[in-house]
C-alpha cells in the first residue's frame, strides 16, 4: 500500500498498544511516510490558578510525563533506525487529534480502541467514534493486542452509494492493498434488501408469492450487476468465491458476516451527502460500529467538511 506518506497514531491508553504501533510503523517504512505518535492529556481544572499563584504550569508537567512514557514507547523503533516523532496536546481527545490531521496534512489516523475485545458493550469510545464521525481523513482503529498481521479483511461496499464520490474504490483500494500486504484472505460483502417486501408479503399490499418472487429477483438482479460492474477493475466478480452478495439489513450482515467468518478488519465507508459540515457518519455504519467487535478501518467521501477547525 502506497497511499499514505503522513501517519498519525493516537497512544491514548498505556497498555496492548505494541501491535497496532507495529503495524503502523510497518506501514510507514514500506510507504516511506512520516509517523507522529500523539496523546492528549486533559485540561486540569485548578491549572490556571496555580500557574498564576506559584508559576507552576500543572498542564506543562502533565504534558512532559506522557511525553516521557510516548519517548519510552518508540525508543526500540528509534533504535532500529525507524524516524519516529511524539508530540502531547492537553484538550479534548477527538478534537486536538482534529486540529492536529487539519494543521499537519496527515492522512491517516491508527489508534488502539478504547475497549477490549470480548468485553460487554462496544469495542469503540467516545473518542473512536468522534473520530470515525469527524475526521477528515481515513480513521484506522484496532483492537488491542491483536497480531501484527492480518488474517482475513472483510470490504463491506455498497454499489449504489452515489452520493459520495470515489468512497467505494478507495475502500476497495485499501481492503485489496491490505490483504496483498499482509497476505490476508480478502472478503467483499454487499447486503441488499427490497423495500417494501414485508408489507408485499405480510401487509395490506400483500401480492401472491410468484409475483413477489419475480421482484426479489428482479432487485437482486439488479444489486448484482452493479456490485460485477463496481469490482471489474479489481478482476473480481459476484462469481468469485470471495465476493458475497447477501440479503438483509446490511449493519446485521456484515457485523454477523466478520464474526462467523473471524475478520480481523473492516474496511467500510462512512456515508451521507458530501460537503456538508458535521456530517454524521451513515446510519448502517454507526449500527456496525456498535455491534461488531471487529477492528475497523473508516474511509471517508469525497468532499467530506469535518466540523472541527
Amino acid at each position: 500500500m502506497k497511499r499514505f506518506k503522513n501517519i498519525l497514531f493516537l497512544a491514548d491508553r498505556s497498555d496492548r498498544l505494541t501491535a497496532a504501533l507495529d503495524r503502523a510503523v510497518d506501514l510507514a517504512e514500506t510507504n516511506d511516510a512520516r509517523l507522529t505518535v500523539m496523546d492528549v492529556t486533559a485540561e486540569i481544572g485548578l491549572a490556571g490558578y496555580i500557574k498564576r499563584a506559584y508559576s507552576i504550569d500543572l498542564n506543562a508537567q502533565a504534558r512532559e510525563q506522557r511525553l516521557h512514557f510516548l519517548e519510552s514507547l518508540t525508543q526500540p523503533y528509534i533504535d532500529r533506525g525507524v524516524h519516529v516523532y511524539t508530540t502531547v496536546a492537553t484538550g479534548i481527545p477527538f478534537i486536538e487529534v482534529i486540529r492536529t490531521v487539519h494543521r499537519n496534512a496527515h492522512d491517516l489516523v491508527m489508534k488502539v480502541a478504547e475497549h477490549d475485545a470480548g468485553l460487554a458493550g462496544s469495542l469503540f469510545g467516545s473518542t473512536d467514534m468522534h473520530l470515525m464521525r469527524k475526521c477528515p481523513c481515513p480513521v484506522w482503529i484496532d483492537r488491542a493486542g491483536d497480531e501484527p498481521a492480518y488474517h482475513r479483511i472483510l470490504a463491506a461496499v455498497d454499489p449504489f452509494d452515489d452520493e459520495s464520490g470515489n468512497l467505494q474504490r478507495l475502500i476497495l483500494d485499501l481492503a485489496t492493498s491490505l490483504a496483498d500486504r499482509d497476505h490476508a484472505t480478502l472478503d467483499v460483502v454487499h447486503a441488499w434488501e427490497m423495500p417494501g417486501e414485508s408489507m408485499l408479503a405480510n401487509g395490506r399490499g400483500r401480492i401472491p408469492r410468484s409475483e413477489l418472487d419475480m421482484l426479489l429477483d428482479a432487485t437482486e438482479t439488479t444489486h448484482r450487476e452493479a456490485l460485477d460492474a463496481l469490482l471489474s477493475p479489481y478482476d473480481l466478480s459476484t462469481g468469485s468465491d470471495n465476493v458475497h452478495l447477501l440479503k438483509g439489513r446490511p449493519a446485521q450482515i456484515v457485523s454477523g458476516y466478520a464474526r462467523s467468518h473471524e475478520s480481523d478488519l473492516i474496511v467500510m465507508g462512512t456515508l451521507g451527502r458530501t460537503g456538508i459540515a458535521g456530517l454524521i457518519i451513515g446510519n448502517t455504519a454507526e449500527d456496525v460500529l456498535r455491534e461488531t467487535q471487529t477492528a475497523v478501518l473508516a474511509a471517508k467521501p469525497d468532499g467530506f467538511v469535518s466540523p472541527v477547525e
